[in-house]
């Protein structure tokens, strides 16, 4: 605190911009549970021979650093790996002229389900290694384990989707954004997100001002949900209409 024609050695900004260019260069350990197991081993096929080959060598266990460091480099495949935190706000200092008093980051952290947030708080204040930087939880959810992989319901949504769209494979993926069924697993309920949107990967506008999806795929997708539940709750192979 000051004027900045005075400068001096303690400066809130360079501390925290240090801190987090620690946290840019730090990953989380990898962790896979049962659906980014199958994810990893299921989408390999549809990947380009290196990737595949990374896919199904950290699938399997097998301790290989290039594959690791290959996989990490793609925020897709990253965020399937691993805990995630990066910084997303920042302020700091109060006037032009003025040394800062204080300065601020919001770090984003993505944790995987199942991961005590403890441990996550714990790391991050290694990693940001400046007992002048107070780390401060903004809101913390209650972990839950992920769901397994039921059979029952991997196998009705493989049965169906046979009908809507012969010859796409299933694949179970981790979402990595926020969604209630946290609080439904939580409660011992197992939870699953599903769909039944077909989409153009090439098009994907989520959030946007201009989100969108074809007509013919909302129309099919609320025949298929509609199917989907009929198969689970009465255990009939319910077969799409012929007109279809």
């Amino acid at each position: 605190m000051g004027h900045s024609s005075l400068p001096t050695r303690e400066n809130a900004i360079y501390r925290l911009a240090a801190g987090l260019v620690r946290l840019g260069k730090f990953e989380f350990p990898v962790q896979l549970n049962e659906t980014t197991r199958a994810w990893l081993e299921r989408a390999a096929p549809l990947e380009d021979a290196q990737t595949a080959s990374d896919m199904r060598a950290v699938a399997a266990g097998r301790v290989d650093a290039g594959a690791l460091e290959r996989l990490s480099s793609k925020p897709v495949y990253n965020a399937q790996l691993r805990t995630t935190c990066v910084a997303t706000l920042l302020q700091g200092g109060h006037a032009e002229n003025a040394l800062p008093q204080s300065a601020r980051a919001t770090v984003n952290c993505r944790v995987l389900p199942g991961e005590p947030i403890d441990e996550v708080q714990k790391t991050l204040v290694r990693v940001l290694n400046d007992d002048q930087i107070a780390l401060t939880p903004t809101w913390i959810h209650v972990s839950s384990a992920p769901s397994p992989l039921n059979p029952e319901v991997m196998k009705a949504i493989e049965a169906l989707s046979a009908r809507f769209w012969p010859g796409a494979p299933v694949i179970p993926s981790m979402s990595t954004g926020a969604t209630d069924g946290s609080f439904l697993r939580n409660a011992g309920i197992p939870t699953y997100g599903h769909s039944g949107l077909a989409m153009n990967v090439d098009d994907i506008r989520a959030h946007g001002k201009d989100e969108r999806i074809l007509l013919k795929s909302f129309y099919e997708g609320v025949e298929y949900l509609y199917e989907l539940v009929k198969m689970l709750s009465t255990g009939s192979q319910a077969q799409r209409p012929a007109s279809q």
